[in-house]
């Protein structure tokens, strides 16, 4: 990771901390590892998302780990200097600039590690259409409700998830959302 990070411009890697310590506070669903790597790209630099992933992964388990161990910023800068592979000089500065400004504030109770393993609602789009032929069938006219769920994993990385319905399982999904939300108002 150490490598791949020399890569990263320092603004950048800035953003991804804090992006980061943000979503351990639970005040952002994740990081948009998609949209950052794509303007990392821009920028010149040849990192694919894979990379800026695992990257993403490494420091939040580090930020949390510090957290969990109530480390201070020079604790943590000195564990990062230990080693095997060292980070490169801007990263180690961000990462003790960000922690000595954020860090501190990472709330790291039992019950949001536990909801952490199960990751996050984000979003739900929706859209009706309607399938006029295939290479199979001349006429369908069959409709259909596409379903995208945008869903944040449990290290923060943000991913959309798509499936398709009938207008009979659309309506049980719907009906299954309003059995949710009268349970919920009884809470």
């Amino acid at each position: 990771a150490a490598e791949k990070i020399r890569l990263i411009p320092q603004d950048f890697f800035a953003e991804l901390c804090e992006q980061i310590i943000q979503h351990l506070n639970h005040k952002i669903p994740g990081i948009n590892t998609a949209e950052l790597c794509q303007r990392i790209q821009t920028s010149g630099v040849d990192i694919n998302i894979g990379d800026l992933a695992k990257i993403a992964n490494t420091l939040s388990f580090l930020f949390s780990t510090a957290a969990r161990n109530n480390l201070s910023t020079e604790e943590l800068v000195t564990t990062l200097g230990s080693g095997i592979s060292t980070l490169p000089k801007h990263a180690v500065q961000v990462i003790r600039h960000v922690w000595n400004e954020q860090g501190k504030a990472i709330a790291v109770s039992e019950d949001a590690r536990d909801m952490a393993t199960v990751g996050q609602f984000v979003d739900m789009k929706w859209k009706l259409g309607v399938a006029m032929s295939s290479d199979t069938c001349r006429s369908l006219k069959y409709p259909y409700v596409t379903v995208t769920l945008t869903v944040a994993d449990p290290s923060g990385q943000i991913t959309d998830r798509s499936f398709e319905m009938t207008i009979p399982q659309f309506k049980n999904f719907f009906r299954q959302f309003k059995e949710m939300a009268s349970v919920l108002e009884t809470v």
